[in-house]
Formats: structure tokens, sequence, C-alpha cells
């Protein structure tokens, strides 16, 4: 259920954010202490071409234009973005049933798993599901804006690990988001970040809701999880 309440909240414009410098790494360092760095995160995930401090936002474009991978920049490191189909399914409900919501109460603009975002200096984040509102969206269409989400949906992949996501709602509220969806679709369940530590869990019988930040917004976990489900007698 969305009830319409378009009455959101006062925030802080989003300031600029200045392009990525290139960083030095320790001499000393081993591929194990940059996927430690990276949050755990699998090898294969981490790209060495640039080399690892040395990628920037035209290799994020580039990577892309020439593969149709999405990556992530940290630090100037290209982290590859994990995929998944079903992944994706529900990434799309979300994306819809915010869209629906914003055809009545037009707060801002919504984008999807592609919305690549520069969340702080040295960060390109790739979330899900983002929205950000009309008076924080920066001037002009530049391919990765400059600005941090009001909101970021994270649907969980397998090769997301627990210090990888930890870094990533770090990262999201130092930069001026307000609220994170982490969705578990091994689990069914989510939680409803506030802030970096502070959280909500809920199961299949709870909501994601919106808050301040989409007021009136509800979306049933079940009702999520239930774009997984096959229908009963359909074809196998």
């Amino acid at each position: 259920m969305e009830t319409t309440l378009c009455s959101p909240s006062p925030v802080v414009p989003a300031a600029s954010v200045p392009p990525t410098p290139p960083f030095a790494y320790p001499m000393d360092w081993t591929f194990a202490d940059l996927q430690q760095r990276l949050g755990g995160i699998p090898l294969e995930r981490i790209h060495l071409y640039p080399w690892p401090g040395l990628a920037t936002e035209k290799d994020v474009l580039d990577v892309h234009a020439r593969t149709e991978r999405l990556c992530e920049l940290v630090d100037g490191i290209l982290v590859e973005k994990p995929m998944g189909f079903y992944e994706s399914v529900l990434a799309m409900k979300i994306g819809r049933r915010i869209g629906n919501y914003l055809e009545r109460c037009n707060l801002g603009i919504a984008a999807g798993e592609a919305g690549m975002l520069r969340i702080q200096r040295s960060r390109i984040r790739i979330p899900d599901v983002s929205f950000i509102r009309w008076d924080r969206l920066p001037r002009g269409r530049d391919p990765v804006p400059a600005v941090s989400p009001d909101l970021a949906v994270e649907v969980l992949s397998e090769s997301n690990t627990e210090q990888e996501m930890r870094n990533k709602l770090d990262e999201y509220f130092a930069g001026g988001t307000r609220l994170v969806w982490i969705i578990d679709p091994r689990t069914r369940t989510a939680r409803i970040y506030y802030g970096p530590i502070e959280y909500t869990s809920i199961d299949e019988t709870g909501s994601l809701t919106g808050g301040d930040v989409l007021p009136g917004f509800e979306l049933k976990l079940q009702d999520l999880f239930a774009e997984l489900d096959r229908p009963e007698g359909a074809s196998t």
C-alpha cells in the first residue's frame, strides 16, 4: 500500500564533488591486502587495468561502453558490480513501485541498476535502485552525477560480503544519503538503515517504508518476493 503524503522534510542541497586523484598504495601490498581493502570481495571482481590506484571516472564509463560491464570506483580501483537475474527482478519491482509513487508525488527522480553516482570524491557507486530529490540533483546531464542519493537500494548478490556492505553504508551516509534498503533474496529479509549502524530488520511480514524520504511509501516484502515465485499452473 502506498499512501500519498507528499510532504518531505527539508534537506541540505548536495555539494559538488571534485574529481578523483590518483592513489598510491603501499609498495609491499599483495593481492590479499588489496582484497581486504575492498571488503574481502572475490578477486574476480577486482580489475587490474587500469592499475589499482589509477582508474578514473572515464575508465568506469569506458569499461561499460566497451564490455557492458558495470564497475564501481573505489580509491582508483575498478570493482565489478555483481549482477544476477533474480536480483535484477527484485530491483525492477522496487524501481517500478517507486516510479509509480513519483508519478503521484513528483519529489525527485529514480534510477535503476546502471545509475552511476559519484557519492564521494574517490567513490563511484551503483545502487540497484536510487532516488534523488530534485533540489539535490546536480544541474546538467553528467553521466555520473556528483551526489549521494537520498535513498539507496542494494539487492544482495552471492559475492557481496558483509564488510563490503558496511563500507558502502559508511560511504552513502557520509555523502548525504538518508535511507538505505538492503534486500537479501536468500533469506527473504531486509534491513532499513537510517544511519551506518542504525537499522530495522524486517522479514516477509514486514514492509519497506520511505520514512521522511518518500513519505507514505510502503512495499510489503511478501509482495516483493512474490515476484520470484512461479504461479501455480505455469508451464515448466
